[in-house]
């Protein structure tokens, strides 16, 4: 059962074009968030879309991919676990985030 602990699966469309980061390491970092859509009918009868957004980073060779191939708009399928990190702004203020660290990338669609 230890497979299934923490294990995120995701289909949906790229909101923006991936934010590439080189670290000094050499290291590739790949910053991007999609879309899930939820499509059904309320109690009126009436076509509902919930749309969902989710943060998604991806290291190494994955971002290496995720550079040359991705763009806005694109339809994925992700693979990974999320992880919950705190930063501070420069006003001082802390900051909460919850991503989705993707280990895995099956680019759908055209």
């Amino acid at each position: 059962m230890n497979a299934l602990r923490n294990r995120v699966q995701l289909i949906g469309n790229l909101g923006n074009d991936p934010e590439i980061v080189n670290m000094e390491s050499g290291t590739k970092l790949a910053k991007f968030s999609i879309a899930t859509n939820e499509i059904y009918k309320n109690t009126k009868g009436e076509k509902v879309t919930d749309t969902q957004w989710h943060n998604v980073v991806a290291w190494g060779k994955t971002a290496e991919i995720i550079e040359k191939y991705l763009v806005k708009g694109n339809e994925v399928a992700i693979e990974g676990k999320l992880t919950s990190r705190t930063y501070e702004t420069k006003e001082g203020e802390k900051r909460y985030v919850t991503e989705i660290k993707c280990n895995e990338l099956l680019m759908l669609g055209k």
